[in-house]
């Protein structure tokens, strides 16, 4: 399913990662937070980060609270879709949001040892990572 390429390339790029995110002590995805959402989310994923303000008119959702408006369940397809970009945008608002899925395809695309299904691997890697730090903010 995978080439033996991508395969080396994402284990010398999870131990990359893992190096970094180590030195730093934290995880894949709250390396992925603090560089994508945490601007306008905040830190903490209230919706309180420091660009809210240059943010004409958009509220910036509290991720916080996306386990308890749903139920008391995660809702996992649902924040997949909307950092992918598949999902529609009325149920997140207007997409004031970036397409964090084709940031993430384009990247790996742009290396020659990535094919188009390696490029989709890299991405939806990197976004379950995001999603789990993002389940880790739920309010308790």
């Amino acid at each position: 399913m995978f080439s033996n390429k991508f395969i080396a390339s994402m284990f010398l790029a999870a131990l990359s990662s893992a190096g970094i995110a180590h030195a730093q002590d934290m995880t894949l995805g709250e390396f992925e937070y603090q560089n994508s959402c945490a601007a306008c989310h905040g830190m903490s994923g209230k919706g309180d980060g420091p660009v809210t303000d240059f943010l004409s008119g958009a509220v910036v959702p509290d991720l916080t609270m996306l386990q308890e408006n749903n139920g008391g369940v995660f809702p996992v397809a649902a924040v997949f879709a909307t950092i992918d970009g598949s999902e529609t945008a009325s149920a997140h608002g207007t997409r004031d949001m970036p397409i964090w899925g084709s940031r993430l395809r384009a990247r790996a695309s742009s290396d020659p040892d990535f094919s188009p299904s390696d490029a989709e691997a890299f991405s939806q890697a990197r976004i379950l990572a995001l999603i789990e730090y993002i389940s880790s903010l739920q309010k308790q």
